[in-house]
């Protein structure tokens, strides 16, 4: 499969990531199915789809009429069996990877032997995912950044029995879709959350041992590092469930003290306090 025999994109999942992969697909050519679990899930989905449209129609970044365009290259739909069109199958559903073996074993099924599959996780074995394949040289991740549209980033991750074409394919796409790539090892976290969850992580027991308040751990990072904003903020934007997950595979994984979660962490996700999108994290939303 070469980049320019992609006319369909598949997009498994049509959450907050999901979304934004569908969004960024669409807005760079190509016709996109997008597939939920149910019909509830897959309207809310298609609603976050156009929000974020019309922001972008509000800042000035496309016309209506680009709108409309973009919203017209996607399809949604229920049934996983009918991504069987897709040239790419870009699976984006929750962090297990139980389901989502499943769904590569069905999209193994349906798609056709040349049609590339990868997968969004931020943390899980991609060697595991193409097992569950009979084409695992046509499996690889691609794991984009939130939010999707306005990151740059996409990390290709390159599995035990992925082939040179199909790398080849994902460096391929970073041109169409306006993005750098950078390429990893299937170990858990890849480069970024590599780098990220330690860091996170030491900020939560910093916190939590009284080193400092949130607002000056999150003021002197912003400020002696120049990031955009501290940890304690970026992990409620992130979500601090999303954060559990990803540090505890890669403890497991590792069995790495650095990647150990807080105590006080785990406490928060026991009392539902998931940062943004439960409206209340380290901070109140």
């Amino acid at each position: 499969m070469q980049i320019e025999d992609v006319k369909t994109v598949g997009v498994v999942g049509c959450g907050q990531m999901g979304a934004g992969i569908v969004e960024s697909f669409a807005r760079a050519g190509y016709a996109v199915i997008t597939r939920e679990v149910d019909q509830g899930w897959l309207d809310k989905g298609l609603k976050r789809l156009n929000g974020s449209l019309a922001k972008g129609v509000e800042r000035g970044k496309l016309t209506a009429e680009e709108r409309d365009a973009v919203l017209g290259r996607v399809r949604g739909t229920v049934d996983l069996e009918e991504l069987a069109p897709c040239d790419l199958v870009i699976e984006a559903i929750v962090e297990n990877a139980e389901a989502k073996r499943e769904v590569f074993a069905t999209l193994d099924r349906v798609c056709a032997p040349a049609a590339i599959l990868a997968s969004n996780t931020s943390s899980l074995n991609i060697t595991a995912l193409g097992a569950a394949t009979q084409r695992p040289d046509k499996v690889f991740g691609l794991h984009f950044f939130n939010p999707v549209p306005v990151m740059p980033l996409i990390e290709i991750v390159r599995a035990l029995l992925t082939s040179d074409e199909t790398m080849a394919f994902g460096q391929a796409l970073g041109p169409k879709l306006k993005k750098q790539i950078v390429i990893a090892k299937d170990r858990p976290g890849f480069i970024v959350n590599l780098l990220f969850v330690p860091y996170m992580l030491d900020a939560i027991r910093a916190y939590d041992n009284g080193v400092a308040t949130k607002e000056d751990i999150d003021t002197a990072i912003k400020l002696g590092l120049n990031h955009p904003m501290g940890p304690l903020t970026l992990a409620d934007f992130v979500g601090l469930d999303t954060i559990l997950f990803i540090a505890d595979a890669m403890y497991e994984e590792f069995k790495d003290a650095r990647y150990a979660a807080p105590p006080l962490l785990r406490r928060m996700i026991h009392a539902g306090l998931y940062g943004r999108k439960t409206g209340r994290g380290f901070y109140q939303y």
